[in-house]
């Protein structure tokens, strides 16, 4: 099977989170700055998640760049992560109403863990099919982003219940860790 219904599928429910993400935003009825200070946890949380779902689809996008055929176990492995990202919503929003309070920020945590680890799946799923020297084994080398990001979610889920401004911090520091641009699957498809 080719990749491109995949592809396809993929972005439009990565585009349908975004729109859940969105209208759950509340606009104030107050025209002040003040209603502007109470939705601030909300826009943030909102903000926060937004850049997750771009870092996904970006990475998803670059590394679906690296498949020529998709198989059965490639689309359970895709399905994954899209179930995972489709819970971003209810923990933003969640997490937007009760901005410091430990479990949505724990919750929010393991929804942005649950994704990493079906990512890797993916990942190896497409490694599987494609063969240990493909283009995406070949790109993803040691990942040392990947091997830090669920460390850094899971310090950030346990921080939650005790230092909840350094749980959120944490969850920043890894959108900010792959904001930067990862080059590698496109230095490696320049090189074939």
């Amino acid at each position: 099977m080719g990749k491109d219904r995949l592809a396809a599928f993929s972005d439009g429910v990565i585009a349908i989170i975004i729109t859940i993400m969105v209208l759950e935003l509340k606009l104030p009825d107050d025209g002040g700055l003040g209603a502007l200070a109470a939705i601030a946890p909300s826009f943030l949380a909102y903000v926060l998640s937004f850049i997750y779902l771009a870092i996904y689809w970006n990475n998803h996008h670059h590394m679906l760049h690296t498949v020529s055929r998709v198989d059965g176990l490639i689309l359970w492995a895709n399905s994954h992560l899209l179930f995972w990202l489709s819970l971003i919503p209810a923990a933003t929003g969640w997490l937007g109403r009760n901005f410091l309070a430990p479990v949505p920020i724990a919750v929010y945590g393991v929804t942005l863990l649950m994704p990493a680890i079906a990512y890797v799946l993916l990942q190896k799923a497409i490694i599987h099919r494609q063969g240990a020297h493909s283009v995406l084994a070949s790109a993803i080398g040691n990942d040392l982003k990947g091997k830090i990001s669920p460390l850094l979610y899971i310090s950030g889920i346990a921080l939650a219940f005790f230092q909840p401004w350094l749980s959120i911090t944490l969850y920043v520091l890894v959108a900010a860790i792959w904001l930067v641009p990862d080059r590698r699957i496109e230095r490696v498809i320049g090189e074939s």
